[in-house]
């Protein structure tokens, strides 16, 4: 059960797949894919769909970088989160984005693993909400030869499939078994 009584509903969040973001992440296409067939589930469902989208020094704000790839389209109505920091949460919108729409439960998908979508899924549960990681729909790049992609991803799945706080879910699903109504 969630902190937030009050919230029945779920969200799919769609963490910064922006163009210089996913450029050299593991198996891009097939996550930018399934990331399409989830916002077009949710859509179809009537599930809110929330993109977050980072900008730094690095990645400014209007560059083609910083655009969300063009596999994928917000639209009209649906919230786009600007963010600096890695946890979605700093210094945004999104708390008031899904209080609006009675949000307690969050769908996370994105990049880059080891930093935005880990500090995004723990800002959600730090502040309440219960936070599903879909674990075939996130990616991100090498960080060493030692240390590649897709460990970074099997380590963060298997993470979040085991996490656990009082009152709130964590977990993993992958885009098949992902159900949007609890």
């Amino acid at each position: 059960m969630t902190t937030w009584k009050d919230r029945p509903n779920t969200a799919l969040v769609v963490v910064d797949v922006q163009n210089a973001v996913v450029a050299d992440v593991f198996d891009r296409a097939g996550v930018v894919g399934r990331v399409v067939s989830l916002v077009d589930r949710a859509r179809r469902e009537e599930v809110p769909v929330v993109w977050v989208q980072h900008n730094d020094a690095e990645l400014e704000r209007g560059s083609d970088g910083w655009r969300i790839v063009p596999e994928l389209e917000p639209r009209s109505g649906e919230p786009i989160v600007h963010k600096s920091y890695n946890d979605a949460f700093e210094e945004t919108t999104l708390e008031v984005e899904l209080a609006t729409r009675g949000v307690s439960r969050l769908i996370v998908v994105g990049a880059q693993t080891q930093w935005c979508i880990r500090s995004t899924l723990h800002g959600a549960i730090a502040r309440g909400y219960d936070a599903l990681l879909v674990s075939d729909a996130h990616s991100t790049t090498d960080m060493s030869a030692e240390i590649p992609a897709t460990s970074i991803i099997e380590m963060t799945n298997h993470y979040w499939h085991w996490h656990s706080v009082p009152g709130r879910s964590a977990g993993t699903q992958t885009t098949d078994e992902v159900q949007f109504r609890r």
